[in-house]
């Protein structure tokens, strides 16, 4: 069914009455200057090469080229497939500590991330309910806001780190405000939030705010990661461990009263990270205890827009509006190029008909199904359209690689990098490069393509600690290979002594002198 994207933005249709308004007076006004010149007779020699008649016809033109780019500002569109997605759940708030003190090392690797390890993993059961993201340290800031799209969330998550918000602290208060502004206010259920954190606030004003939202049907379930015990912090400037002002070594430690606290307040549970499926079920066992509501998601649906139609059509109007001449004798000579034209640009029109994102999206949706091939031959699609498309080629090397063709996969993020401009996506083309490399047993080439990645983006952690993995069995395979020629070594030099000799001549100096002699 044909539906506007925009539609509000048809009141600009309005303009086209006042311009017609202006159109008419200005004839009155052209009409009172003839009258003004003299003699009608006279004043019809003068104009005698004049054609009134395509004054009115100019107009009729930029009257409908208007119409029409306002047509395509509105944006005329028809949905591909399904109108909508229709499916129960509910919406949910992730709200993610990203403070320093998230960085020690008391639950390995470290507190930060286990905790996106079990948000991912939280996010795959999810894929019934909206989810949003909230990352807060000093300051809260809005990752993502509500949406359908499980694999959208786990980008956003996998982005976050510790450099996401400049001031550091934790305002758990300020994280649940945020979370509460991105629900929809006119709900008093159907809502939850997941905090997960260390606990160390520093705002006192936490449980009020969750008391808040419990009493507009919000449920806040928190988790705390760390131990009672507490782990020193590293400081990133010096390599050492951090001290306050006083001198005194800083620890970092579970603050569990707190977060059962802002549990309790918000009519929800405390749970402490103990292993990560465990947490992951019970907060799904949780979550998926509530009520639940139909939720009509339509941000997935794949639209077909009709817009370049209307702009070609307003773009044609225009020109074939320049072309026309108000003047007799210059008639013929004027329509002529203008048919021309209008027979090109028509012809043009046709490779609109399809669309380099519209491939791309089809093949977002085939990989996130796990139709690997399908995603691949969509990608290709668009790359037909675009051959230079950085994009396309990057998606295709990903998709390449799940269908089990590394090779190809490592050509296409080749050809992606060549196309990149962005040094961060260039370095992500890198790091997947060199997953592929690692993965296929390339040691040395996954090595430089993981430096390639930390040159572009030195914070880029998952290609250092990749590189740290690869580089140790380097080590480890030349270790072994060393043993294996030092074994070889000894054994050809056992084989040297096992060789026959020359026997040693048994002739003494003077009979080998009276041979010689003899000879």
């Amino acid at each position: 069914m044909l539906q506007f994207q925009y539609p509000f933005l048809l009141v600009g249709l309005g303009l086209i009455p006042l311009v017609v308004a202006i159109f008419l007076f200005a004839r009155y006004k052209k009409r009172k200057v003839a009258q003004r010149l003299g003699d009608p007779e006279m004043v019809k020699q003068l104009t005698a090469n004049y054609k009134p008649g395509t004054y009115i016809i100019k107009f009729l033109l930029v009257a409908f080229a208007m119409t029409c780019i306002i047509l395509a500002i509105v944006n005329l569109r028809m949905p591909r497939g399904e109108s909508q997605v229709n499916r129960n759940g509910i919406d949910v708030m992730i709200a993610l500590d990203v403070s320093k003190s998230m960085l020690a090392q008391d639950v390995s690797p470290t507190r930060l991330d286990r905790a996106k390890q079990v948000l991912s993993k939280l996010i795959d059961k999810l894929s019934n309910d909206r989810i949003g993201i909230v990352i807060f340290a000093g300051k809260a800031y809005l990752q993502m806001p509500l949406t359908g799209d499980p694999g959208a969330a786990k980008m956003y998550l996998s982005a976050a780190s510790t450099e996401s918000v400049p001031t550091q602290g934790t305002v758990i208060g300020d994280a649940l405000k945020m979370c509460y502004a991105s629900f929809n206010s006119k709900e008093k259920k159907y809502k939850a939030v997941v905090l997960i954190s260390d606990g160390e606030d520093h705002d006192e004003g936490a449980n009020k705010i969750a008391s808040e939202m419990a009493s507009e049907g919000v449920v806040i379930y928190t988790v705390g990661i760390g131990s009672p015990q507490g782990a020193t912090l590293m400081d990133e400037t010096t390599g050492q461990l951090k001290k306050d002002m006083q001198g005194n070594t800083v620890v970092s430690r579970l603050n569990e009263a707190e977060l059962m606290s802002i549990a309790q307040k918000g009519n929800g549970k405390y749970q402490l990270f103990q292993s990560t499926d465990g947490v992951v079920s019970n907060l799904y066992g949780q979550l998926s205890s509530m009520d639940q509501r139909a939720v009509k998601d339509d941000s997935l649906i794949n639209y077909q827009s009709f817009f370049q139609a209307f702009l070609g059509v307003a773009l044609l109007l225009l020109l074939w509006e320049l072309m026309i001449s108000e003047v007799r004798k210059t008639r013929l000579r004027k329509l002529k190029p203008a048919t021309a034209l209008l027979v090109f640009l028509v012809a043009g029109l046709q490779g609109f008909s399809q669309d380099e994102k519209d491939w791309i999206k089809n093949g977002n949706e085939a990989y996130a199904r796990g139709d690997y091939p399908a995603a691949a031959g969509s990608y290709d699609e668009a790359l037909k359209q675009n051959a230079g498309s950085a994009k396309a080629r990057y998606n295709m090397g990903n998709a390449q690689y799940k269908a089990g063709k590394p090779d190809d996969a490592v050509a296409s993020y080749d050809k992606a990098i060549a196309g990149m401009d962005n040094a961060m996506e260039k370095a992500d083309a890198h790091y997947n490069k060199g997953v592929v490399l690692q993965n296929n047993k390339n040691l040395e080439e996954c090595i430089e393509a993981y430096k390639n990645a930390l040159r572009l983006n030195p914070n880029h952690e998952q290609a250092r600690q990749n590189l740290q993995k690869a580089l140790k069995q380097q080590k480890q395979n030349q270790s072994s290979g060393g043993d294996k020629d030092k074994d070889k070594q000894d054994e050809n030099k056992k084989d040297k002594e096992k060789d026959p000799k020359p026997q040693p001549s048994k002739l003494t100096k003077k009979e080998a002198e009276q041979k010689l002699k003899a000879l």
